[in-house]
């Protein structure tokens, strides 16, 4: 089931986060950045105070009682993009991808998108991100032309798009 994040989901949602970012960019981002700089203690209190003070619109996939995977959804932040909804990002345990549960979040994604009044949905994924990029693909988005440089790492993120309504 997909329900609203809790402070208590925080640990385990901060474990996907990590090893998401671990398994999916390992060969896009520096080793160094993944297995030193981003830890799970690091993300725990990110995500506490994200969910505590309702900074970002959280939801988790349970089943069996086990955080399996988790989104962030909401407005659109870019500034050419205001009347869109945004996908902020998604991830689901490595151990647990193939399974349905990335599905299960971004149709529950596209479902609250509808319920706010929103037409189309965008997100942001790393080029060179292949499992991203078929996912989304897969789910019906295409790519949609925005692309921007993360400085930090040297790498871009491409937009991708679909329109829902």
């Amino acid at each position: 089931m997909v329900r609203k994040a809790a402070v208590d989901d925080v640990t385990r949602i901060a474990e996907i986060h990590v090893m998401g970012w671990r398994f999916a960019y390992r060969h896009l981002i520096p080793e160094g950045f993944l297995f030193k700089t981003m830890n799970v203690p690091q993300r725990i209190a990110a995500f506490t105070k994200a969910i505590e003070e309702q900074r970002e619109d959280i939801y988790v996939f349970e089943e069996n009682q086990i955080v399996k995977g988790f989104m962030a959804i909401g407005p659109c932040r870019d500034a050419d993009k205001p009347s869109s909804f945004e996908l902020w990002g998604l991830y689901v345990d490595p151990f647990m991808i193939r399974n349905g549960i990335g599905s299960k979040l971004l149709n529950y994604c596209e479902h609250r998108a509808s319920e706010l009044g929103y037409k189309d949905i965008v997100l942001w994924v790393l080029e060179g991100n292949s499992i991203g990029i078929n996912f989304y693909t897969k789910m019906g988005f295409t790519l949609e032309g925005g692309r921007k440089l993360l400085d930090k790492f040297g790498i871009y993120e491409i937009r991708y798009q679909k329109y829902t309504g």
